[in-house]
């Protein structure tokens, strides 16, 4: 059999932002402390990831700025990006003040582009009225000698008629990167490739896609983008983020492993990562998808323990997980036998089978890992 070769293996490298400390605040009942935000942008940089996305300003004594701090101090201005809310002229200046005044160097603008946001929170679907917004901010931005992104809110679902001409008002203002924003997920993985060749085609265009995870294509968006000739991918840890979530960090990474070979960044911290982001937006034990999930490598089956090979599209050591055994009810004789090893021989393997089963019925059927069951073994062998 032939081993398949990644996709666009040289073409296919882009740079990677995570907005969790950012996005998240979009998200009900989750809000990261200084403490979460510091450690968390560390191993961010740690995996490799280029830009840290934090907090969120539109003018004085914002609340994120002990957020906006902390990231700073624990990556450097220059690794991490805020979010500039700007609805009208009068209100760039003085969200740069306070950008200024935090030491933030990386600056986003997001500016509704389809009509139904503009209306909402521009107060006129005017596209005249976006581009003069986009260009008052983003020349203001460039003058003061910030690194500008700009970025179309709801982008995905604003017309490439209306979108193109925005985006191309605001290169010519200045800007360093465009985000074409899925705020509302909305395309397939082929309508997402052809708006980005779109943009891809304005003259001196960096762009970044940021989409949302309502439908579960946020990875797969991002990728077409990549195809189409985006240059940057936006993620959060776990997917966390507003509604549906965002397209997930380590699904992001690890599919850029396996696809398309780019092997720059260093996976081993993406469980921790993700268990420390769930634990501080208060997520508990939340399910996720993914390969840094608890059950991602977790196998009941004799099967998938002794070639664990046949079923791992990578292994769980490259992400900082684990193989484990999880069970509940198949205490089969060759799975008994495999998490018992060598006490396989001090006990009758289907007489501890029914006598665990009953317990385990008794207790409400607890997953039970290898150590438990060895350890079941030992008060069989004693009753």
């Amino acid at each position: 059999m032939n081993e398949k070769s990644p996709e666009n293996s040289t073409a296919a490298r882009p740079h990677v932002s995570d907005a969790t400390l950012r996005d998240s605040a979009h998200m009900g009942g989750v809000e990261f402390g200084p403490r979460d935000a510091r450690a968390i942008a560390e191993l961010l940089v740690a995996t490799g990831i280029d830009l840290v996305e934090v907090g969120m300003v539109s003018g004085p004594d914002s609340k994120d700025a002990d957020l906006v701090t902390a990231v700073h101090e624990a990556v450097g201005p220059e690794r991490s990006m805020t979010l500039l809310v700007v609805r009208d002229r009068r209100q760039v200046s003085t969200a740069l003040d306070e950008a200024e005044r935090l030491g933030v160097r990386h600056v986003m603008y997001s500016i509704p582009t389809s009509e139904a946001h503009a209306a909402l929170k521009l107060g006129s679907p005017s596209a005249k009225l976006l581009h003069s917004v986009a260009r008052a901010a983003i020349s203001e931005a460039k003058e003061r000698g910030f690194h500008v992104t700009f970025s179309g809110e709801d982008g995905a679902r604003t017309p490439a008629e209306r979108l193109v001409p925005y985006v191309t008002a605001g290169f010519e203002a200045g800007a360093d990167r465009f985000r074409l924003a899925e705020t509302v997920a909305y395309l397939s993985p082929w309508q997402m490739q052809d708006l980005i060749a779109d943009l891809t085609a304005v003259d001196g265009a960096e762009i970044e896609i940021h989409s949302h995870n309502m439908l579960g294509m946020a990875v797969a968006n991002s990728l077409a983008a990549v195809r189409a000739g985006a240059r940057w991918i936006s993620a959060t840890v776990g997917g966390i983020g507003e509604r549906g979530g965002n397209a997930p960090l380590a699904e992001i990474l690890t599919a850029l492993r396996v696809v398309h070979g780019d092997d720059r960044f260093d996976l081993r911290h993406l469980t921790e990562l993700s268990a420390l982001a769930l634990k501080g937006a208060r997520m508990g034990d939340a399910f996720q998808s993914g390969p840094t999930t608890p059950h991602a490598f977790a196998y009941e089956l004799p099967g998938q323990l002794t070639h664990p090979e046949a079923y791992e599209t990578l292994p769980p050591e490259l992400v900082g997980n684990q193989r484990r055994l999880r069970v509940r009810t198949r205490f089969t004789p060759a799975l008994v036998t495999w998490a018992l090893d060598e006490l396989a021989d001090t006990v009758d393997v289907p007489d501890f089978i029914a006598w665990l089963t009953e317990r385990q019925d008794a207790q409400g059927r607890p997953a039970l890992d290898r150590d438990a069951i060895r350890k079941a073994a030992v008060d069989f062998a004693a009753a």
